[in-house]
């Protein structure tokens, strides 16, 4: 396709597929020509994040920024994929494509669904009849995700397929469960299964969170935020009395803590 035939879009992108083409090009950039997937995965992971971070700021300004260097790292994948004669840029989008046309016939094709609820599950009847029957309901959670992220996957799909609890308070109860059993081993000092009950622990602290329709992830982002705050309070008020966090005694601190949680004028932890 001619560049003076193209949208402002289309030639945008291409401009984007170039400049990666140059980078990578004898003569282009010494860092650039060395890395590989695997170099650049913890980039493309961080880039996500900092997405995720400006969408809670919401800052359209970063988003868009943090947007384009979320493309930069599809692009960079593509053009070293490219030059090993396994795949292009065409390849990839043209995959999503395809897929997301074949995974919403309700739209393209001749398909209903009334609401969300009836668009997962054929979204993941669809995905299993791709896979095959064969193929494990859990195959395809990714194991770099967050321990967290990975166990709310890992129970919705069981989830879908009925493998849930009946109610919320069931799962209160496994809470509570998991809970004494691991004040159990640490009491018995048996430290061997210390690991072991208190991911039993989390894993039912997920489940109570999907019941509840709660976001483990960003409720424990929005706990750590919290956290940062405050803390950040009593450093600033040690400070302005000639003192620092070294120096304050525990009393002292959660004083300023209390202090710190009554001007948020909440009633949280």
């Amino acid at each position: 396709m001619a560049c003076s035939n193209m949208t402002d879009k289309e030639s945008q992108f291409m401009e984007l597929c170039e400049i990666m083409h140059k980078l990578r090009a004898p003569g282009g950039c010494p860092w650039d020509r060395e890395q590989t997937h695997t170099s650049l995965t913890p980039y493309l992971i961080e880039e996500a994040y900092e997405v995720a971070d400006a969408i809670t700021d919401e800052d359209d300004e970063e988003l868009k920024k943090e947007l384009g260097d979320v493309l930069l790292q599809v692009v960079f994948h593509s053009e070293i994929a490219e030059e090993q004669g396994r795949f292009t840029i065409a390849d990839v989008i043209q995959s999503i494509n395809d897929k997301m046309i074949r995974r919403h016939p309700h739209v393209f094709g001749e398909a209903e669904a009334e609401d969300s609820a009836a668009v997962l599950k054929q979204w993941d009847e669809i995905k299993q009849e791709e896979r095959g029957d064969e193929t494990s309901i859990l195959e395809g959670v990714p194991r770099s995700l967050p321990a967290l992220s990975r166990a709310e996957h890992l129970q919705k799909r069981a989830a879908r397929v009925g493998f849930d609890w009946r109610d919320e308070k069931e799962i209160r109860g496994k809470v509570r469960e998991e809970l004494d059993e691991l004040a159990e081993v640490l009491d018995r000092g048996e430290t061997d299964k210390v690991h072991e009950e208190f991911g039993d622990l989390l894993f039912a602290l997920v489940n109570w969170a999907r019941f509840n329709r709660l976001d483990p992830e960003q409720s424990l982002d929005r706990c750590n935020r919290k956290f940062i705050d405050r803390f950040r309070y009593i450093e600033s008020e040690l400070l302005s009395k000639g003192s620092h966090v070294r120096e304050a005694t525990l009393e002292e601190m959660d004083g300023l803590w209390e202090e710190a949680k009554s001007a948020e004028g909440g009633i949280a932890g």
